[in-house]
């Protein structure tokens, strides 16, 4: 273990960079020579007295970045006298608490590989991962919510014994499994000096996507690209407002980079909560003067829909930058109406920020586009009409080696799995993923376009569409629907004559309609349409008539 940062890369098969593209990087400054640890230094160096806030019912926490990176510093310092150091891959599975923090910068300022698992990933998602990665630390809470973590991990590690197991909370150690270790304990070393060095070609973070297809895939990213990223999401973010509530998962790749990077490039108080209830929210917010500036569509529209918003809370909200997921017109045309100044932005755990608008952009743009190419990114449409990438913040790959392979042309162009258009302006506009396209009868249906006009309806609060299995045609459209409160979920008819008045033709009209309290989601607040696509073949979702 230690001094082996180019061992997870070789074991990994990751792509390089061509020399003259990297060249260009540096010398526009998209890449310096900083890795994470020294990026952790320098930022909590200067910015020690900003406030770190947990709100938990279970696990509430208050201090400053300087608390916290005392504790980083120790722990770090505790792992290393154990042999863990750069190219030693960590994995972290806790939910939104400090010690997600500590944890972090701790295996930043080793080198060590971050493997983040979003906190309510169970046991056949986190055995994939341990398989993945072989981690040489493992950090978990011993309980949250409906997850039992030292049940879970007892029974894993049982079959793989060797990492150091850390968990977090109040369990005594004498009642915690053998294998594991009370995390507290880890903090009375005395602080590491600084970070160790290690290559920032080297591997990083792994963020495994978040299951919008059935088996996640280990993204690898390096100190160069995770450092081009963390400045791109500084820099499109707009200064000012309120401080930043933060309730995406921290065990998810863009959640990690929001709380513990992004804030220490300019002064930014971290604000975590670690269950997302809009009720909560909007009251932290009428209490606490907090805001929250975007993020995926879910997790502005469940505040904007909750019957306790008003003018008051409004006020605090005055943008919302939205990606992550689709983004539908409807939705940023209703934000502007009620004074949200809202810019959409697109990119994917294995390319973070491809595009991107900025808040004084063209109203239109804003609201209908998904931005232009932000610095440093190459964007172009395959003859498929597929969105293709490069870019500083791009990935060199996956922890699967043929996926790698099968994700880049021979030029290094990464295929998205996007389909989109170009405007004249440059503003590229998705319209759908090559996997959302419902074949019926042979000819090619988008399921986004279908939603964005479903979105039109009052009633409609999400809409969802994906292929159904259809005997003489293989596959027809349905539409899951989740309804405001209050209101009846519209009838088959009711949403043909809607998507008739709209234009739109007959052969594309859902031919099933499924109402749901809720739609099922990744950690990013995107849906899961194969579980859904699952549902409709298994007979789960309840069908209005065709």
């Amino acid at each position: 273990m230690g001094d082996q940062s180019g061992a997870a890369a070789d074991r990994w098969h990751l792509r390089s960079v061509p020399r003259d593209r990297a060249a260009r990087y540096r010398a526009h400054g998209w890449w310096d020579d900083a890795t994470l640890g020294e990026t952790v230094a320098k930022g909590l160096g200067t910015r020690g007295g900003s406030g770190f806030r947990v709100r938990s019912k279970v696990r509430p926490w208050q201090g400053t970045f300087a608390d916290v990176d005392r504790a980083a510093r120790a722990l770090a310092a505790s792992l290393h006298a154990q042999g863990i150091g750069p190219g030693d891959v960590v994995v972290i599975q806790l939910p939104n608490w400090v010690e997600a923090g500590i944890a972090f910068w701790a295996a930043a300022y080793l080198g060590a590989v971050v493997v983040p698992i979003v906190h309510f990933y169970g046991a056949k998602e986190v055995d994939y991962i341990l398989r993945t990665t072989s981690p040489d630390v493992i950090v978990t809470a011993d309980r949250f919510g409906h997850g039992d973590y030292l049940a879970v991990y007892e029974s894993l590690l049982a079959a793989r014994p060797g990492p150091r197991w850390l968990v977090v909370g109040d369990t005594p150690r004498e009642a915690l499994p053998a294998a594991a270790t009370p995390f507290a304990s880890m903090l009375d070393a005395d602080p590491i000096a600084g970070p160790l060095a290690v290559d920032p070609d080297s591997p990083a973070v792994v963020g495994f996507t978040s299951g919008t297809t059935r088996d996640p895939k280990g993204v690898v990213h390096t100190h160069r690209t995770i450092g081009s990223e963390v400045r791109q999401l500084d820099a499109f973010f707009p200064a000012g407002g309120p401080p930043q509530i933060t309730g995406a998962p921290v065990g998810h790749f863009i959640g990690m980079l929001n709380a513990f990077l992004v804030p220490l490039l300019r002064d930014r108080a971290v604000n975590l909560i670690d269950v997302w209830d809009p009720a909560e929210v909007l009251r932290m917010m009428r209490e606490e003067r907090l805001g929250v500036g975007g993020g995926a569509t879910f997790f502005l529209t469940s505040l904007l829909d909750h019957p306790d918003f008003d003018d008051e809370l409004l006020a605090l909200m005055p943008y919302a930058g939205l990606g992550g997921s689709s983004v539908p017109v409807a939705v940023t045309e209703r934000a502007t109406r009620m004074g949200i100044k809202v810019f959409r932005s697109y990119g994917s755990t294995e390319h973070p920020s491809i595009t991107a608008c900025m808040i004084d952009d063209d109203q239109v743009k804003r609201l209908t586009t998904d931005g232009r190419a932000l610095p440093g990114v190459d964007v172009r449409l395959d003859a498929d009409g597929q969105i293709l990438s490069r870019g500083p913040d791009c990935f060199p790959g996956y922890t699967d080696a043929e996926l790698t392979a099968a994700a880049f042309d021979d030029d290094g162009w990464y295929r998205t799995g996007d389909v989109g258009v170009l405007d004249d302006d440059g503003y590229l506009t998705i319209t759908d993923r090559i996997a959302d396209f419902i074949i019926r009868g042979g000819e090619n249906i988008s399921a986004q376009e279908i939603e964005e006009l479903l979105l039109g309806m009052d009633a409609v609060a999400e809409a969802s569409v994906v292929a159904a299995p259809d005997q003489r045609l293989g596959e027809h459209a349905a539409a899951v629907l989740r309804v405001r409160e209050g209101r009846p979920a519209p009838t088959l008819d009711e949403v043909r004559q809607h998507l008739a008045t709209a234009g739109l033709a007959r052969q594309k009209w859902p031919e099933s309609i499924h109402p749901v309290e809720e739609l099922p989601r990744t950690p990013s607040g995107k849906v899961q349409k194969f579980r859904l696509r699952q549902q409709l073949r298994d007979g789960q979702l309840d069908a209005g008539a065709r």
